[in-house]
């Protein structure tokens, strides 16, 4: 499985990190990285993770700007595109298909390509512009998921709940996860 993991400048890169570290770990698949401007700006400020290192959990890492890059072709076969987080900025301009960047491009390909896209939009409260973008993704067969937390797992931690995200982002592209599925509590 090839899939194509962006990041962006919106908070929670954490889960970004995590996602790579898990895809890592599974052999049968190879990641394509790009990381935008943004992205490596809230990566240094959020987080303590040096950015190489990041670019080291990828198989292949792209510049932002490099417009010849395999992924921005359709012919380049992927099974579907991550993009964790993923700014308003970033999710209006896949919204409008304004392809200024290699990320945009690579997630433009994935709808013309009818493949997989996962947008997991950091934002909060969501403005009237922020969901109809979202909609109009939604219509064009990406899937929309905001990192949301869940109590029915009993968190105990917020290392628990990134990597009950994470988990929710592998599923979606039928990959293993740890995810402890929900049981209702007993009425004894």
């Amino acid at each position: 499985m090839r899939l194509i993991v962006g990041i962006t400048g919106a908070s929670g890169v954490v889960l970004a990190v995590e996602l790579l570290k898990r895809l890592k770990q599974i052999d049968s698949v190879e990641t394509h990285l790009v990381i935008t401007k943004g992205a490596e700006l809230t990566i240094r400020d959020e987080t303590d993770f040096d950015i190489f290192d990041i670019r080291r959990l990828a198989d292949c890492v792209y510049d932002v700007n490099q417009p010849d890059a395999s992924i921005a072709s359709g012919s380049f076969l992927v099974d579907g595109m991550i993009v964790v987080p993923c700014t308003m900025k970033t999710l209006a301009g896949i919204a409008s298909g304004y392809c200024e960047n290699l990320l945009l491009r690579a997630a433009d390909v994935c709808i013309k390509e009818r493949r997989k896209l996962l947008l997991v939009p950091r934002e909060m409260p969501f403005s009237p512009i922020h969901l109809r973008n979202m909609k109009e993704l939604a219509d064009c067969g990406a899937i929309i998921m905001p990192p949301v937390m869940t109590f029915y797992n009993t968190p105990a931690t917020i290392d628990a709940q990134i990597n009950h995200i994470v988990n929710k982002m592998l599923r979606l592209f039928n990959l293993p996860d740890t995810m402890v599925e929900w049981q209702p509590k007993s009425n004894a």
